[in-house]
Formats: C-alpha cells, structure tokens, sequence
C-alpha cells in the first residue's frame, strides 16, 4: 500500500518523539543541572524535579510506544484488533499517572501550568478509556461479522 503523505508525516512524527524522548529522559539529570545554573527552581529541587520528570517521562514513553503499535495497526488496514483495545487501556492508565505524578509535582512548586498539565492528562485518560469501550465494541462486531462470513 502506498502511504498517504499525511499518514507517513505521522508515523515519522511517532517515531521521532520516541526516540527523542528517549533521550530526554535519561538526559533528565544533565539538562536540570544545567537549567539549575539559570533557574533556581531546577537547583532547589534538583533530586524532586529528576524522579517526578523521569518517571513521568517513562510513562510518556509507554503512551508513544503504545501509539507507534496502533498506528502500526492503521498501517496495515486493521485496527479493530484487541491489541488496540489493550494499547488504548494502557494509555489510559498511563495518563493518570502523569497527572497523579504532577500532582505531586505541585507539592513543590505551584504554577499555573502544572496544574493545566494535571487536567490535560486527567481528559487524555478518561478519553482513552471511553475509546478502548469503543475500541472493543467494534473488535466485537468485526469478529461476528468475520464469523458470519
């Protein structure tokens, strides 16, 4: 099948926040260290900051790889497979995560923005377990009708 350049785009999308991701997130330690030379936020609550970042990023990572699978599934023209549902499940789970690990970011240092991040990724769970419902309907009703035929 030839790639539609908008899906092509996304997948290379996918693929490069992963990797780079992962580069963050082992880079964590050096980046605060150096922010900290400029923002006393990062020295002050360097250890804090590294372990709340760090996890959260590994969770992040999760939610990409689980992404880079279901886009995967798209590729191939079948994404109404139970691994989806599973995938879509695990996001979910992923995204309260991050917000209870923000929350306790807020513990620290209090902002506006932290606490917009807590909500983003409260909605980001809850629409992804709805859609893993949804998911799982059409898995469902896709198994009947190749059943039927």
């Amino acid at each position: 099948m030839k790639l539609n350049p908008l899906v092509r785009f996304t997948k290379l999308l996918l693929d490069f926040m992963f990797i780079s991701g992962i580069v963050i997130c082992v880079g964590v330690p050096f980046i605060f260290k150096k922010a900290g030379m400029y923002i006393s936020i990062f020295e002050d609550y360097y250890l804090p900051y590294c372990i709340v970042f760090m996890i959260a990023g590994v969770f992040a990572l999760i939610i990409l790889e689980n992404l880079r699978k279901m886009f995967k599934s798209v590729i191939n023209e079948d994404p109404f497979i139970k691994e989806n549902v599973i995938s879509l499940k695990r996001m979910g789970i992923c995204s309260f995560m991050i917000a209870i690990i923000l929350v306790v970011r807020v513990f620290f240092v209090v902002t506006a923005a932290a606490l917009v991040l807590v909500l983003v990724f409260i909605i980001a769970g809850l629409f992804s377990l709805v859609l893993s419902l949804v998911f799982e309907k059409a898995v469902t009703y896709k198994q009947d009708n190749d059943l039927t035929i």
